[in-house]
């Protein structure tokens, strides 16, 4: 009964305190607020994958493995 407990009270923060930004996401009309969260990750991973082709460009030409 106690492991259930833990669960319901994760799920019960999760649906009613972590996710309540989203939720307001969700309802609201304009599709440029809607998408910014998307285009802030979409950002973030370019920038990573630039970074890391850079990375094996260097080891390339150091000749590391």
């Amino acid at each position: 009964m106690i492991t259930n407990n833990i669960f319901k009270a994760i799920g019960d923060f999760f649906t009613n305190v972590a996710f309540a930004p989203f939720e307001w996401l969700r309802f609201s009309d304009n599709w440029w607020v809607q998408s910014t969260l998307s285009w802030v990750f979409t950002i973030i991973a370019a920038g990573g994958f630039i970074y890391w082709m850079m990375q094996l460009q260097k080891f390339r030409k150091a000749g590391a493995e």
